[in-house]
């Protein structure tokens, strides 16, 4: 059976604008990281575990399901819609407790099928927060892998794609600001997307744990109710059939420490996607990219000739946003009094906060991306500006020439330094400068031939090998 969509379950009027203006590019994540969705998961937490124990026999008197009993408990899970959480909320308004609200709409289902002699199986030993941190768990897998890494890998796939084709688009560099040795467009592109693409692979390959071990971890309620049954494996078995890894040691929480972990990859995702934001921010301000205009779109409300960066703006905002709730919740998750307390449960409703601000980050930054042309004449002008940036290529061979015993090498950065700290040297001034030096012939004609656009190493090689080692980690 499809399950239900819990987009549509939400209203339009919201607070918060990842539910009202940006509620597009959130909306994916509803189905993994809302209210409704944590109800949905708790459901099937305790639907599974319901089955688990009576295909386990592991409780004496239970009998064995039928495949229709098994259906109707697994339909609450796939029918699970807008009158499911009505009926959960009217039985909350009730009990003032959620997870009791559930236990209670599968009693009912079970009452329903004429199962009602099975009942106290469900929640069987459990403590709330068993059913809890496996729903959590499932819904952060969900969000992580089914939302969040497809929106990463779409701008990595991006910025790959523009390193490639920018890797022989020479260009200025700058350290400190200032002009420095020539590189490209695409090898710069690809030094953001080489690190993106390793925090992508950190991300992929996160733990998501889980445990169902009682009030405080010992199993102390399953083994006064069922002394011969060997409650860990049952446990272990049970959380790894969802899909998760088990956590053998906890006390009545999970620790959250795989939370933290997966929150802190992400935060450092979401850093270096800042980077590329306010780089390429400033290669538009420079003149480097020009950003395709839109049909229609007005960048100012004053000034019709102004396109502005608005999804490179958006995107770092969004960034900062998304990372100041991950850097809270890794730091809160990890910390709990002695054997338990709540600050975690209110804590874990911002999760898909976090990460819709960085969803919507990620979709701006891919949309910006697209809407770039490069500017080859003004990275052309740029470095012809700039020939003082082969001093270091000059004082470069001098070295080497040294070192082979050629005269007069000595000293070569002191030399270059003078004619060319805080001075603006152009191509003649160079020229004349390196056929003064003595230098052997060849040594002399390959200076004699290079430009600052011809002076940007293997740069072109590096990009388009990064773009081949992505396209082949992303089919692996």
């Amino acid at each position: 059976m499809t399950r239900v969509s819990l987009a549509q379950l939400i209203p339009a009027i919201a607070l918060g604008p990842l539910d009202g203006r940006y509620r597009a590019d959130a909306a994916p994540l509803v189905d993994y990281l809302s209210e409704a969705a944590l109800n949905r998961d708790r459901i099937h937490v305790e639907v599974e575990w319901f089955i688990h124990l009576a295909d386990s026999h592991a409780v004496p008197g239970v009998r064995d399901l039928t495949d229709g009993e098994r259906a109707s408990l697994r339909g609450l899970v796939d029918g699970f819609d807008a009158d499911t959480v009505a009926r959960l909320k009217e039985i909350e308004a009730v009990t003032v407790h959620d997870v009791k609200a559930v236990e209670y709409v599968i009693k009912d289902r079970l009452r329903e099928i004429g199962a009602g002699d099975l009942s106290e199986l469900v929640h069987f030993c459990c403590t709330s927060e068993d059913i809890n941190n496996l729903a959590y768990a499932l819904g952060i897998k969900g969000a992580v892998q089914e939302v969040w890494l497809p929106r990463a890998a779409a701008l990595i796939d991006a910025l790959e794609a523009m390193a490639a084709d920018l890797a022989d688009a020479p260009m200025l560099a700058r350290t400190h600001g200032q002009p420095a040795t020539p590189t490209t467009m695409g090898k710069e592109l690809a030094v953001l997307a080489h690190r993106l693409r390793r925090q992508y692979g950190r991300i992929a390959h996160a733990e998501f744990l889980g445990k169902i071990n009682g009030a405080t971890g010992t199993y102390a309620a399953h083994r006064v109710a069922v002394p011969g049954a060997d409650w860990p494996e049952l446990a272990r078995t049970f959380v790894e059939g969802l899909g998760l890894s088990f956590n053998p040691l906890t006390t009545q929480i999970e620790s959250h420490d795989w939370q933290a972990e997966v929150y802190a990859d992400i935060a450092r995702f979401n850093r270096i996607a800042h980077n590329l934001a306010t780089d390429v921010w400033t290669y538009i301000s420079l003149g480097y990219f020009t950003q395709i205009p839109v049909a229609g779109a007005t960048g100012s409300s004053t000034m019709p000739h102004k396109i502005n960066p608005i999804r490179f703006e958006n995107a770092e905002a969004n960034l900062e946003l998304s990372d100041s709730l991950l850097d809270g919740l890794a730091a809160t998750l990890t910390t709990s009094r002695l054997q338990r307390d709540l600050t975690d449960s209110t804590t874990q409703r911002n999760i898909g906060v976090a990460l819709g601000h960085s969803v919507l980050a990620l979709n701006n930054l891919v949309k910006g991306l697209e809407r770039l042309s490069l500017n080859r004449a003004a990275l052309a002008a740029d470095l012809d500006a700039n020939w003082e940036v082969l001093a270091e290529a000059i004082q470069s061979v001098m070295r080497a020439a040294y070192l082979r015993g050629v005269e007069g090498m000595d000293n070569p950065y002191e030399k270059l330094k003078e004619l060319t700290r805080g001075h603006r040297v152009g191509q003649a001034e160079l020229q004349e400068f390196v056929r003064g030096l003595g230098l052997p012939a060849e040594d002399a004609e390959r200076l004699a031939q290079l430009t600052p656009a011809a002076y940007s190493g293997a740069a072109e090689a590096l990009a388009r090998a990064e773009a081949q080692a992505w396209g082949a980690a992303s089919h692996t």
